[in-house]
């Protein structure tokens, strides 16, 4: 399924992306490597066993996307096919309450974890339809299914990166698409240290939840194996954060009255998250 394919992957210089890049190639993929860190991109490159190419850019230079998804497509011709995957895993989150997150929190995550890959998707797909299908992958979070606390912003991303992808299964697989929405819960990447606080600064620490997460490459293994099965939903947690998924949808308010005690109980202090 993936021998001689290519795939193009976006936050690909860390975490998840790096991990299922490398799973990828291991499988005989061709590999696009894009984000922002051109050397974080090499490193990720240099431990892949196939042909790449590194195209760094921006995710929110909306203005230069149909520019990168035509290099890339010209790169994939010359590797004799065209873009068979595109994984949209790029991302940031968040760590702050409602009440006390500024305008631009909002701004900024919705930017890169919803309208970036609405666009690079919108310039690409196109393409694959003429060429005859492939596959989307859209890496969403369990906050994109269930809203908890400290992540207003990165939950309405996620919510609606999981609404987009889902209509363009619907309308698109008749046409040889198929899209896998991925929701984890936590794996062991920078997404803590890396969030957003209430005034739009990075965090700069992790939490223990993500410190004990998944191993990414646990996690690159269970997204391929779902391709493999051409599974449309992939849970990819564990424990209680699997449970929150499935109560969103079995048991709501169990759900939300669970998520408001947390939040009483002083979830937003022991994460170090509410302004003094």
């Amino acid at each position: 399924m993936f021998a001689n394919k290519i795939w193009w992957i976006t936050g690909a210089s860390s975490g998840i992306g790096a991990a299922l890049s490398e799973a990828l190639s291991e499988a005989g993929a061709k590999l696009i490597l894009s984000g922002r860190n051109t050397a974080a991109l090499k490193d990720v490159a240099g431990r892949c066993k196939t042909a790449s190419l590194i195209l760094p850019f921006e995710a929110t230079d909306f203005a230069n996307i149909p520019a990168h998804v035509e290099t890339a497509w010209r790169w994939a011709a010359g590797q004799g096919g065209g873009i068979d995957g595109l994984v949209n895993n790029a991302g940031i989150s968040q760590r702050s309450l409602a009440v006390e997150t500024v305008f631009d929190v909002y701004r900024k995550i919705v930017d890169i974890d919803l309208m970036a890959p609405i666009a690079l998707t919108q310039a690409l797909l196109p393409r694959m339809v003429k060429r005859g299908g492939g596959n989307i992958v859209a890496i969403s979070s369990v906050a994109g299914i269930a809203g908890p606390p400290l992540r207003s912003a990165y939950a309405a991303a996620k919510h609606g990166l999981i609404g987009y992808h889902d209509s363009v299964r619907a309308e698109t697989v008749h046409l040889g698409m198929k899209v896998l929405v991925v929701a984890p819960g936590s794996v062991r990447t920078d997404v803590s240290k890396n969030a957003l606080d209430a005034d739009a600064k990075t965090r700069g620490v992790s939490d223990k939840a993500i410190d004990n997460g998944m191993d990414p490459k646990v996690a690159a293994t269970r997204i391929l194996d779902a391709l493999r099965a051409d599974t449309r939903e992939l849970i990819l947690a564990e424990g209680m954060e699997a449970e929150i998924a499935k109560l969103r949808r079995a048991d709501p308010n169990k759900l939300f009255d669970l998520m408001a005690q947390m939040v009483a109980q002083g979830y937003a202090q022991q994460m170090g998250a509410e302004k003094k």
